[in-house]
């Protein structure tokens, strides 16, 4: 990510799994997300504000991609308060040249972690507040509990997080995958809040035009 140089405040790149590049340049770094690109980022902005996000807070990005809410958020918080973590560096890097705009990213410092472990830890301040939209719908459990567990092992912070409920649990995908939809029932969600030091609490409904539901997670 060489075009990042001097624009953020901390750029981590461990060892990622899997590729993806290829599809990004494919499909558009707005199109690779789900599209949207207006109405989701802003969906995820004006929930978050009215859950009591205000600019002195620290807030992380789960699966940040190409800043489709952070182009919202960044703006609004102080300097060096959006955190950004996510498994493909190509899509930061077009979020921040092509979107946010370097000059806004050199004033506001956000700071991103590239990583497909979850890994918190790099970031050089604990979250107060803290959204994964349409993140769970793409992943097992065992990689939504390696989420959780992480953020909750640096302080944990209000957590939600979008998922596609079911009311009985249905059989899902093998593996964690992008273009792969899992399903989840309020209990199960709940059930890995708790396996990982957390307590759940149902939002549900929040506007989303794809139906998804909405979960917080607190440190329990």
């Amino acid at each position: 990510m060489p075009s990042l140089k001097g624009t953020v405040s901390r750029v981590v790149l461990p060892f990622t799994r899997g590729g993806g590049s290829k599809q990004i340049r494919k499909k558009g770094h707005r199109n690779y997300v789900g599209g949207s690109w207006e109405e989701f980022g802003q969906l995820q902005f004006d929930f978050m504000v009215g859950q009591g996000l205000e600019p002195n807070h620290v807030f992380v990005d789960v699966a940040c991609g190409s800043l489709r809410a952070g182009v919202h958020f960044i703006p609004y918080l102080e300097p060096g308060n959006y955190l950004g973590i996510d498994r493909q560096p190509l899509l930061i890097e077009r979020g921040v040249e092509m979107e946010l705009g370097p000059e806004l990213a050199e004033q506001k410092r956000p700071e991103f972690v590239i990583s497909s472990d979850f890994e918190f830890d790099k970031f050089s301040k604990q979250p107060d507040f803290g959204i994964a939209n349409s993140l769970f719908t793409h992943l097992e459990p065992k990689h939504i509990e390696q989420c959780l567990r992480n953020l909750r092992a640096v302080g944990g912070c209000r957590f939600f997080v979008s998922f596609k409920e079911v009311t009985k649990p249905r059989r899902n995908p093998l593996r964690s995958a992008d273009y792969r939809g899992f399903w989840y029932t309020q209990k199960q969600m709940a059930e890995m809040g708790e396996r990982t030091g957390w307590s759940a609490h149902y939002v549900g409904d929040w506007g989303h035009r794809r139906g998804l539901m909405m979960m917080e997670y607190r440190p329990a």
